[in-house]
């Protein structure tokens, strides 16, 4: 058995003790104290991310070591509340999980979807037994211990596999698959940790296969409600200001979890669907939603990841390091590829697939996240089960991070020369120094058939887009102007003024405009 047993319940007495005392009042000072610290953790965190993206590494493990860095072994910061760190983590993967949503796209997701719904299942089921045996026999884990680390361990992690696989150029049906499973295989795991940590007897298989089963369906079908819900009433109903967009979808998003969850379904199943039918519905002022959602991500990643940081102690990692290299290692190549290898059997998928998809199961937050439900219930040997799933996903990320991108090129399935997607932003204007005008021409405006370049507009502005019975298009200098014309004309900031007062003088007095003095008269 692993540990020494008094030594090890005084170290869990230690972990997950929850104080009862009177806490008192936040004062002024300590909040702006804590305002400091954390904008100063925030700026750490943003500019690490130039490094992550130059090593190949995820953020996560930059981020953990902040936290641990800010920890007892650290900076000297005591944190040892499981419980609140499970309620953020949920709050973080909530957030987490509805950025991926939005980010994935349905072409790309389509194809890969049957592959995926089995791994998240089937696949999830093959990597708990096999992990869990070797966490028993090669370890010496009792069966429950096994079963939990094995749970914990079993699920990818969203906020790894969507920020390494998209720097990583493979075919999208991969890509798909990955993203896909990452969103769906959060579900079952949570439902077999919870089960295999409360105490009592655990249930048999085909109970546990029927809850599962009944949270998935419960789940699936709540978030495509939601989806498809809040997708037609943000297309149908105008809001009365741009940036109250993307505080309603991601409103609709933690609708769907929260909703998903109080119907005794899979919440985070729940948020994911209806943030991938969101992000493929055409929303109005999409790259700002976007943007939104990415920023919000960002942020959950960072406080979960700093706070997961903040709750290991390094130097009580030393007994636990070869148990979790072992379990690590049998997960990676044995359970993870045997997971593949049957799920896939039905499916027409090459040896390069498999192999992909089998070093491509990253792991991250999530099993981290998982692993203090135990400490919560009480588990015995609670305290190793997280040291050691906190100890794997460190050494096996460093380790199929980096690699992914030169496995891809050996297995011929990535490109290295590829052109990447472009990533098109609707960029403020102020930082451009330029305005946006959207002009109408109503039924009695002088502005109907003058050509576009007989605005003569002044340089720096331009008619870039007309929109006319619906349909957009860029004009050419002898465009017609019409009745019911929409134009979005751009201007720099200096000629701003200039090009309203001859766009509305045009309007007025027609293409002769210059010539009458009437230059400011009307409104278009």
């Amino acid at each position: 058995m692993l540990g020494n047993g008094t030594k090890c319940r005084r170290s869990e007495g230690t972990f997950r003790r929850i104080t009862h005392e009177r806490v008192r009042p936040l004062t002024v000072h300590q909040l702006n104290e804590l305002l400091l610290v954390c904008s100063i953790v925030l700026l750490i965190a943003v500019a690490a991310v130039r490094i992550s993206t130059r090593s190949g590494l995820p953020t996560l493990l930059i981020y953990l070591g902040i936290g641990v860095a800010a920890g007892e072994d650290g900076v000297g910061i005591a944190f040892d509340d499981a419980q609140l760190t499970q309620l953020l983590g949920y709050s973080a993967l909530v957030v987490i999980l509805a950025e991926g949503g939005l980010g994935t796209k349905w072409r790309e997701m389509k194809p890969g979807l049957p592959i995926a719904a089995v791994l998240s299942t089937v696949g999830v089921a093959v990597s708990v037994g096999i992990t869990a045996a070797a966490a028993h026999y090669l370890v010496g884990m009792e069966w429950r211990q096994a079963l939990i680390i094995g749970a914990v361990v079993s699920s990818t992690d969203a906020a790894a596999v969507f920020s390494v696989l998209r720097r990583v150029p493979l075919p999208r049906r991969l890509v798909g698959t990955l993203e896909a499973e990452s969103g769906f295989n959060d579900a079952p795991v949570v439902i077999l940790v919870v089960a295999f940590s409360m105490a009592g007897p655990v249930d048999q298989w085909y109970v546990l296969l029927g809850k599962i089963s009944l949270e998935l369906l419960i789940g699936g079908v709540i978030g495509t409600a939601v989806g498809l819900l809040g997708a037609y009433a943000l297309r149908h109903v105008a809001l009365p200001a741009s940036g109250l967009y993307p505080i309603a979808v991601m409103a609709i998003a933690v609708v769907a979890y929260a909703g998903g969850a109080l119907a005794h379904g899979s919440g985070f199943l729940a948020v994911y669907v209806a943030s991938v039918i969101l992000g493929n519905a055409r929303l109005p002022h999409w790259p700002a939603t976007r943007g939104f959602a990415e920023g919000v991500g960002w942020i959950a990643q960072i406080g979960m990841f700093v706070l997961l940081g903040l709750l290991v102690t390094p130097h009580e990692l030393g007994d636990d390091i070869l148990p979790a290299v072992i379990v690590g290692l049998v997960l990676t190549v044995v359970a993870r590829p045997v997971s593949v290898l049957l799920s896939t059997m039905p499916f027409r998928t090459s040896r390069a697939e498999r192999a992909l998809l089998s070093w491509a199961g990253l792991r991250g937050a999530v099993p981290i996240v998982l692993a203090t439900i135990p400490v919560v219930h009480d588990v015995d040997d609670s305290r190793t089960i997280f040291n050691m799933v906190f100890v794997l996903v460190i050494v096996y990320t460093l380790i199929q991070a980096p690699s992914l991108p030169w496995v891809a090129t050996r297995l011929r399935l990535g490109d290295s020369e590829a052109a990447s997607d472009l990533g098109i932003e609707s960029a403020p204007l102020e930082r451009l120094r330029g305005h946006l005008l959207s002009v109408s021409v109503p039924e009695k405006s002088r502005m109907h058939g003058v050509e576009v370049g007989e605005l003569r507009l002044p340089a720096g502005a331009a008619v870039t887009l007309v929109v006319r019975d619906g349909k957009s298009f860029v004009p050419s200098p002898t465009t017609f102007l019409r009745r019911g014309d929409e134009l979005l004309v751009v201007a720099t900031d200096p000629v701003r003024d200039a090009a309203e007062k001859r766009l509305r003088a045009v309007a007025q007095g027609g293409k002769l405009a210059g010539w009458l003095h009437n230059e400011g008269q009307g409104s278009p």
